[in-house]
């Protein structure tokens, strides 16, 4: 035991010179124009291309007047190059990547690149049954919870880079950190809008070596969406929306600077919390949401658990649901996430979201043959 403790922490020290060393190529300091690479909808990363390589900064979310990381983007295929600003250097594509979230390991399969993903971390979570065969038949490696991966299981398949989604503060990520991996810090999770987490996918094909594919894949999202919008502009009534339940004592509202405010608002609903000037969701009491939403017309639940709730169900879970108007009138619509992929394929596709909700608030202009991905009514 200690001997194996002992050559893991060998490997450990080993490994910045190992990833430094094993391609062999020499990057000197230069100066040089960039072309910024356009992105619409992304308020939290910039790409610059330089003569044989990108710049992605990565804007801090919760400091906006800081940068959480600056990336370099440099082709394996180039041996040295006459300058190149600070950040960290990451060769692609990526080959033999270690992804935290499901989420975009979905996206890395989508996109042409799923023999690139060396490694992943909880698994449980994982319903891509092809991916899932690949973890049995020991060709990804399991690496164990994200929160406290497993350190041996990362040295074995030394990865050329992890993806992980970043928390504030989050620091350097202990001995994770201290490997000598690059680190790439996935904040897409942190745009205010459906498009702009989506946008990130021009990213991912960078790295992944898929960028025309991921062009492509956005261009026919962004189509879609806005078609989608499109229907709702000129409707003339918006129902009123309230969205999920309490967790403990607080219960998460989003504000209108928030991703599913947005959603909301495309779909042609109303927001009871558009005047919280705050972005993302807000941590309220369950007595606060009644007096703002409890004449709601609309009730949009996610929930995960073995069996679908019903009604009855819901206004047993807590003295507060009764007084619902939604919950009272029988309009509740709710996804299973034990059941549907709603985490792991929204963010990149949220045009399948969006046409669920017009389909909820607006059935009169939605497609009558459309059949709901992920919210369905709750039954009695």
């Amino acid at each position: 035991m200690r001997h194996s403790i002992f050559l893991s922490l060998i490997a450990v020290l080993l490994l910045p010179l190992m990833h430094s060393c094993k391609r062999g190529n020499s990057l000197n300091s230069i100066s040089g124009d960039s072309d910024t690479l356009h992105l619409d909808y992304a308020r939290n990363l910039t790409l610059e291309r330089y003569d044989g390589f990108v710049k992605a900064t990565v804007r801090n979310p919760w400091d906006t007047t800081k940068t959480l990381h600056t990336y370099l983007l440099v082709p394996d295929s180039i041996n040295t190059l006459n300058g190149i600003p600070e950040g960290t250097v990451i060769r692609v594509p990526l080959k033999n990547a270690l992804i935290y979230s499901t989420v975009h390991q979905s996206l890395v399969g989508e996109l042409g690149a799923r023999e690139a993903i060396g490694g992943v971390c909880d698994t449980q979570y994982i319903h891509n049954p092809e991916l899932l065969k690949r973890i049995a038949d020991g060709k990804v490696a399991d690496c164990g919870n994200s929160y406290t991966p497993n350190l041996e299981r990362i040295i074995q398949l030394n990865p050329d880079a992890i993806l992980l989604s970043p928390f504030e503060n989050s620091g350097n990520y202990g001995k994770i950190g201290q490997m000598g991996i690059p680190i790439i810090e996935c904040a897409d999770y942190m745009e205010s809008s459906p498009l702009g987490r989506t946008e990130w996918m021009k990213f991912y094909g960078i790295l992944f070596g898929t960028e025309t594919q991921a062009a492509e894949m956005f261009e026919n999202i962004e189509q879609e969406y806005k078609r989608l919008i499109a229907l709702t502009d000129t409707v003339s009534y918006r129902p009123k929306v309230m969205i999920d339940r309490l967790y403990g004592n607080s219960w998460y509202v989003p504000s209108a600077n928030s991703t599913m405010g947005r959603y909301i608002k495309d779909a042609g609903g109303s927001n009871p919390f558009d005047g919280a000037g705050k972005a993302g969701s807000i941590g309220v009491s369950g007595e606060q949401v009644l007096h703002e939403a409890g004449n709601a017309d609309i009730w949009i639940l996610r929930y995960g658990q073995a069996t679908d709730k019903t009604l009855s169900e819901l206004a047993s879970d807590s003295p507060i649901y009764g007084q619902f108007k939604p919950l009272k009138d029988g309009r509740v619509y709710g996804c299973n996430t034990e059941k549907i992929n709603y985490y792991e394929q929204t963010p990149f596709h949220p045009h399948w979201l969006l046409k669920d909700l017009i389909s909820i608030i607006h059935p009169e202009i939605s497609d009558p043959e459309y059949k709901n991905r992920y919210f369905t009514p709750l039954k009695p």
